[in-house]
């Protein structure tokens, strides 16, 4: 340590007297020089150096060591304490201490137990000084239990559901570090799925079939006994599901939505969240009354895991974890608070003061909370401790005032809190010490002229020394040089000369005493290279030399050393090197390269270097083309404010003529670095006048190029800084729109550093209403690119100007531009608003136009507000959205699509700006006239009797009028699906079900069904039933047909012509069985398509010439199969739920419906209209019972 004498370095300039530095006492503190001769001889308070830490964790299988060194002189004795009370080590014979130190050791390894010498230690180094203590050093054995013995059940769970494996390990000291493997001591991996929290548990937020294992297993490291523990192997299954519902997230830790942490100052804080969902959740964190600091944030565990090291209290707050997937999102609000132990803002420091003088100690300590600061005198609490006259205690301070010797003590200043406290050791020593220069007599010092010269003075005393300097034994006088006392003492010769050479002596001084030192100062001659080696080109087998001849002071001694690119000479006999030549025989072209002459003495060094060229003996190699080599000695010349002139030497061509300089310059002060194109010349060219802008700092490179491509740029030019001028331009994009309805926002695009031709950039803004008579207002503002003009009136347009300027002037005068001041909302309506309903989905609306002055702003368009108030057949209100239509410009009137038929409509028109709508007209009534209905809502036939079939029904979705009637149409169809004749009935409006009588027994009915208005006919629905048939000659239950029909029907039964027919189409049916079982084998489908062409629509099949009847049936339309599962839509299908589908179309796969003489009752459905997939028609094999009971 060096004494610290001034606050800074003084410079002293001398006169002709003679030179007397004269060093003042400036602090009143000392500090002890670390000079080993000097602290032999001081005397000095303990120190307590080397200690062990506070919380000493033992490992008990070694040998127990508590550190505790100290200095002090004379040298300190040591004591302990152990749990408050003295340790008496010569009563315990495992225990020994270090001679010469306090250090502790307890051989615990041959016999005893590392817990009976838990507790807390303290040491205390003293000597007649004082008394130093060590921190209260609490010794604990670090601990390894073992893993409690348990049964774990394996564990079962459904693909997709979340899992916590549970780790719990034993509690031991310090904790143990927690990990995951198998029963290979592999890593488990782990994922955004998968992860393992901070407790060590391990956690998915939903599980896969590859989860599934046996061998989950945590694992528990104790590092300071280095020893494993391992819980019982976790054995998982996953089953897999066929569907697994997804989820949005829930946190699985922490629980609830809020809770708490609390952190001290310096750890590090980690926040965890971790949840479960599908598919798997993404963490995200923020801190809601603040930002995350950006370089002590780090995330971990799949950002789960949010760290800040280094904490303060500044982290305190509100910090939340946000889990997100698909499904939604959930958060957490963990509220952190940061504490601190306290920590040092000002430590006590060492005082050395001399007697009588006056110092301070102070202990200033901060925390959260705030610590509470106790003084110590020598171990011992201040207030108990023997009183010390020159001693004030003022909270955190201790004041000294006029010491004595016997103020020497150690002081120990506590700063404590709940968290912590801490210790710190701080002497005074009272010292009375003549002065003493600690700087070796006669040295002798060498300096190299016109460089600075430090002569050295190290001292100590107490009282503090003062410092005077003297040159040569008399004083001889100085030639007005220049002088710097530097604060240790050492004088400093900025610039030393031959005749600074001399001897020069420091004296220090105080009221014990006065101590002197001469040093010496020589100057030296620099060392030159006065004959340097020169660059050579030689030829290959030839023999080259350098030269480097060297002066040096004769009183110095040089070396002189060759290398070669910065390395030694090469290890071979063809180098030589004497005095002053380098030789190099049977030169190849390995010997090309640079060679450096390097002279050094004990005080300097200097370099010379030369390049080494081999070339080719003749004859000439044959040329090498290649891009030009880059020009050189680029030189500026006929420099004026707009332009210079630029020349250079071109470089090799490389056997490829140049065809031409291209110049780029560099703008040094707006755009360093970076290069722009100037002008391009002929290769013929080797100048060229530049054009200049003012106000840019120049630099020019030059490249050639030729037929193979661009050289290299050439060296930077030397800069060139033309003077300022008032700008060349004005900005552009000037614009003026109002952002507010009374004000005027002026933008522009400002000039670039380039543009600017000058210091000051300003622009000069001017605007004034276009329409008006006013002046024109200007303000100059700064190099911005907005200004903004408060209180105009509402879309007002303006004239604009935007001017530029620089100290040195104003560019030319700019055009004015024209913008408008901001838009407020209109505040007219649109008049005269007519409807023309053009048919009941179509109506045009025609609007008059509002005034141009009441729009108020730049005209958008007109906006159509229309909504349906009630329905003209219920006359019930009911709110319904409202629907929006705008058409742009100044158009007045527009068409409003997709209108419901027979409907009451409201609208509204609105104009609209650039600030959005005005008001809107009064509200405009009208109606739409009816509509075609939409098909019945459904149809089902129910109730099959031998001669009648009960239809039900449901009235029109959208009946879009008042229905007046309904229409239906039948037709029956035989067992080769022809169509018999169409019957064609109505029915009344107010009916939902009808029974049709006198049809045919066993007869299937194709019906059409639709409902009418005013308007005309709906869509149809159709639907196909059969009657029964009496085979056993007992009618079912529901059949009103009489005894006569069912005489009738026994009758035929018992005639032999209908069993020999019965018998036939039984033999038939057979056949038809076994042909469809060997095609359904072979893969085919048996085809519908024959058979539903057959079946037409009545309304669109052309009628036979002959004889009046509808063509063939055909089906295609109206009995396409429905996609599987689906259910029927609308308008011409049947309710999926209401009717089945026929067997004659499905041959399989469909519950038909028997009575209880076991006869079939088959409802025949219709099919939706639409295409089938993939453009396929086909249809399973059809029923026996279906073909048995069409038979006719």
């Amino acid at each position: 340590m060096q004494l610290k004498i001034m606050p800074k370095k003084k410079r002293l300039s001398a006169g002709r007297a003679p030179l007397m530095l004269f060093l003042c006492q400036m602090i009143s503190a000392l500090e002890v020089p670390l000079d080993p001769k000097l602290l032999e001889d001081l005397v000095q308070p303990p120190t307590i150096t080397q200690q062990s830490p506070k919380d000493y964790i033992i490992d008990p299988r070694e040998n127990i060591v508590i550190q505790c060194e100290a200095k002090g002189k004379p040298s300190p004795s040591f004591s302990w304490t152990r749990n408050g009370t003295h340790f008496d080590i010569d009563k315990d014979p495992l225990v020994t201490m270090k001679p010469g130190s306090g250090t502790l050791t307890i051989n615990i390894m041959s016999e005893g137990k590392a817990e009976t010498y838990e507790g807390v230690y303290q040491c205390t180094a003293r000597n007649e000084r004082g008394a130093a203590i060590s921190n209260n050093i609490v010794i604990r054995p670090s601990r390894s239990p073992l893993w409690t013995k348990e049964k774990l059940e394996p564990i079962i769970l459904r693909n997709g559901q979340s899992l916590v494996l549970p780790c719990r390990p034993p509690i031991g000291l310090p904790p143990p570090i927690i990990f995951w493997m198998d029963n290979s001591f592999q890593r488990l991996p782990q994922s955004e799925r998968v992860s393992q929290g901070l407790n060590g548990d391990l956690y998915f937020s939903n599980v896969l079939p590859e989860d599934t294992r046996e061998d989950y297993i945590c694992y528990a490291r104790f590092n300071h006994t280095q020893t494993i523990q391992q819980k019982q192997p976790i054995s998982v299954k996953v089953i897999s599901a066929k569907s697994h519902r997804q989820r949005p997230p829930t946190f699985l830790t922490p629980d609830g939505n809020t809770s708490r942490k609390e952190e001290l100052r310096g750890n590090v804080l980690s926040l965890e969240c971790i949840a479960e969902g599908l598919p798997t959740p993404i963490i995200y964190w923020i801190k809601e009354d603040g930002t995350l600091p950006i370089n002590r944030t780090f995330y971990r565990n799949f950002k789960k895991t949010l760290q800040i090291v280094q904490v303060t209290e500044a982290d305190s707050g509100n910090y939340q974890c946000i889990a997100k997937n698909a499904l939604g999102a959930i958060h957490h609000t963990i509220s952190v608070t940061v504490k601190a132990a306290p920590y040092w803002i000002i430590a006590p420091q060492n005082l050395v003061l001399s007697p009588e003088e006056d110092g301070t100690l102070i202990c200033r300590a901060n925390g959260n909370p705030k610590p509470r600061i106790s003084w110590l005198s020598n171990g011992v609490p201040i207030e108990i401790a023997p009183d010390d006259p020159s001693r004030k205690i003022d909270g955190d301070t201790i004041i000294f005032s006029k010491v004595q010797e016997r103020s020497s003590a150690v002081y120990q200043c506590n700063a404590s809190n709940e968290y912590g406290y801490l210790l710190a050791n701080a002497f005074v020593n009272v010292l009375a010490e003549p002065p003493r220069i600690l700087t070796s007599a006669n040295t002798l010092y060498q300096v190299i002229a016109n460089r600075p010269a430090l002569l050295d003075c190290a001292f100590f005393g107490s009282p503090l020394p003062t410092i005077e300097w003297f040159k040569g034994a008399k004083g001889s006088a100085l030639r007005e040089d220049i002088y710097v006392l530097h604060e240790n003492g050492t004088l400093e010769i900025p610039v030393a000369q031959k005749d600074s050479t001399g001897t020069y002596t420091c004296v220090a001084r105080n009221k014990l005493g006065m101590a002197k030192n001469d040093v010496h100062l020589e100057i030296k001659d620099p060392t030159r290279i006065i004959k340097q080696p020169e660059y050579a080109v030689v030829q290959r087998g030839s023999t080259v030399s350098f030269e480097c001849k060297v002066k040096h002071d004769h009183t110095l001694i040089p070396t002189v050393m060759w290398l070669k690119d910065h390395g030694e000479l090469p290890n071979d006999g063809r180098f030589t090197v004497d005095k002053d030549h380098l030789v190099v025989a049977d030169v190849n072209d390995d010997d090309g390269g640079t060679y450096t002459c390097v002279a050094n003495t004990t005080l300097d060094n200097v370099s010379a270097s030369a390049v080494l060229s081999v070339v080719a003996p003749t004859p000439t190699p044959a040329p090498i083309y290649d891009v030009p080599n880059p020009p050189f000695d680029l030189e500026l010349t006929d420099q004026l404010d707009r332009s210079v002139q630029l020349s250079w030497t071109p470089g090799d061509d490389n056997n490829s003529p140049i065809t031409k300089f291209i110049i780029e310059y560099e703008d040094a002060m707006h755009e360093p670095g970076l290069w722009h194109h100037q002008t391009e010349v002929p290769g013929t060219q080797t100048t060229a006048q530049l054009k200049l802008s003012p106000y840019v700092n120049y630099s020019f490179r030059v490249m050639a190029e030729n037929n193979l491509g661009r050289s290299l740029p050439s060296e930077a030019s030397e800069q060139y800084l033309t003077k300022a001028a008032e700008p060349d331009k004005n900005p552009t994009a000037v614009e003026g729109l109002g952002s507010e309805p009374d004000n005027l926002v002026i933008t522009w695009k400002p000039l670039n550093g380039f543009e600017s031709n000058g210091p000051g950039l300003q622009y000069k803004v001017s605007w004034r209403q276009k329409d008006g008579d006013d002046e024109w207002t200007s303000v100059v503002v700064a190099n911005v690119s907005k200004y903004i003009v408060s209180g105009t009136p509402t879309f007002v347009p303006y004239l604009i100007k935007v001017q530029a300027l620089n100290d040195a002037g104003f560019a030319p005068e700019p055009a004015a531009v024209m913008g408008h001041s901001g838009e407020d909302l209109p505040m007219v309506a649109p008049g005269n608003v007519r409807v023309n309903v053009v048919n009941s989905t179509l109506a045009e609306v025609h609007w008059d136009p509002v005034p141009l002055k009441s729009i108020r702003g730049h005209l958008q368009g007109y906006r159509i507000y229309y909504w349906k108030a009630q329905s003209s057949l219920t006359r019930n209100r009911r709110h319904i959205e409202k629907k929006i239509l705008t058409f742009q410009g100044s158009k007045t009137h527009g068409m409003l699509p997709g209108l419901e038929p027979f409907s009451h409509y409201t609208l509204n028109v609105r104009v609209v700006n650039g600030k959005g709508e005005g008001p809107a007209s009064p509200d405009k009534v009208f109606n739409t006239p009816e509509g075609v209905p939409s098909a019945p809502s459904s149809l089902k036939i129910v109730n099959p009797t031998l001669d009648s079939l009960t239809l039900e029904w449901e009235p029109p979705s959208h009946p879009n009028g008042i229905l007046t009637e309904y229409t239906l149409k039948y037709q029956p169809i035989n067992s080769t699906h022809e169509l018999g004749p169409l019957v064609d009935l109505k029915i009344p409006a107010n009916k939902t079900r009808w029974i049709l009588k006198n049809l045919n027994f066993s007869t299937r009915y194709k019906f059409y069904f639709y409902a009418q208005t005013a308007a005309g006919s709906g869509i149809q629905i159709t639907e196909e039933a059969i009657t029964t048939v009496d085979e056993a000659g007992i009618l079912p239950p529901d059949v009103g047909a009489g005894k006569a029909m069912a005489s009738r029907q026994v009758d035929i039964a018992t005639q032999g012509w209908f069993i020999g027919l019965m018998c036939a189409v039984a033999l038939l049916i057979l056949i038809l069985l076994i042909v469809c079982f060997i095609r359904r084998n072979k893969g085919g489908k048996y085809p519908v398509k024959e058979k539903e062409d057959a079946h037409a629509d009545p309304e669109i099949q052309p009628m036979k010439e002959d004889d009046g009847t509808f063509g063939e049936y055909s089906d295609a339309e109206d009995h396409k199969p429905l996609k599987k599962g689906s259910r029927t839509p609308s308008d011409r299908t049947v309710k999926k739920e209401d009717s089945d589908d026929s067997l004659v179309d499905y041959g399989e796969g469909v519950n038909g419906q028997f009575n209880e003489d076991g006869s079939f009752i088959g409802q025949y459905s219709g099919k939706k209209e639409k295409e089938p997939a993939e453009g396929n028609e086909s249809s399973e094999a059809p029923s026996p019972v279906n073909a048995m009971n069409s038979f006719v």
